[in-house]
């Protein structure tokens, strides 16, 4: 039996691309990721809750079509994995680091280097790659797919998101952050020694963390190609 996870009630109709952006009066395109940043009473953490565990239960329930983009404008899920990611380095830091500027910098690089700096690297090449060479032409040749930044180019709805490859690698580094920067903190102790057992479960982590990587950005990915 594969194992299942009920979308939250009072969010049981919304989906993962979120709210489209707007327009201004201007008629200069405003997405509304941006306008929501700092609006933190406005964005949905119960909802990035229920991602995080669905991610490592039923990863293929994440990534759902929406009737006007596939990326989501609100921004919790980035903000709440990056909050945990604080947590996991500063632990990280004050117990494998001597003094306050080794911890300092330590959650600075596990924040900014490994988090933020490395998933806007993928989402580029993905945004690049998955554009440019599986976008829909021949039959069986590579063609170009239309693509915007934070919001369906030209209206429409077959083009792709950049923000949209930002929501995969956010979402596939989250197993990442739970078997490497969580599970791997706490069994360092065993991990660490010089033993057949120790060399196994360590491999086996990254393993785990690698094919969760893998299999999220396939599922989020296939569907957007899939469904156009």
């Amino acid at each position: 039996m594969n194992p299942t996870i009920s979308l939250p009630r009072q969010h049981s109709n919304a989906s993962f691309g979120g709210i489209p952006p707007t327009r201004r009066d201007n008629g200069i395109r405003m997405p509304r990721f941006f306008k929501r940043m700092f609006k933190f009473p406005q964005m949905d953490f119960e909802m990035a809750v229920w991602e995080m565990t669905s991610l490592i239960i039923a990863p293929k329930k994440v990534f759902r079509k929406t009737k006007n983009t596939w990326h989501t404008s609100d921004p919790s899920f980035a903000y709440l994995l990056s909050f945990f990611l604080l947590l996991t380095s500063m632990a990280w830091g004050l117990a494998y680091a001597d003094g306050f500027t080794r911890v300092l910098r330590i959650t600075l690089v596990f924040v900014f280097g490994h988090f933020v700096a490395s998933t806007l690297m993928v989402s580029a090449l993905a945004y690049f790659f998955v554009g440019k060479v599986l976008g829909p032409g021949v039959a069986g040749l590579p063609g170009r797919r239309r693509q915007g930044l934070f919001g369906p180019p030209g209206g429409g709805e077959d083009g792709l998101e950049f923000g949209y490859c930002f929501d995969v690698s956010i979402r596939a580094f989250f197993p990442v952050w739970v078997f490497l920067y969580v599970v791997q903190f706490l069994l360092m102790p065993v991990i660490s020694r010089d033993y057949w057992v120790s060399l196994f479960f360590g491999n086996s982590l990254y393993l785990l963390a690698f094919g969760y990587y893998v299999v999220i950005t396939f599922l989020g990915y296939n569907g957007r190609l899939k469904y156009g």
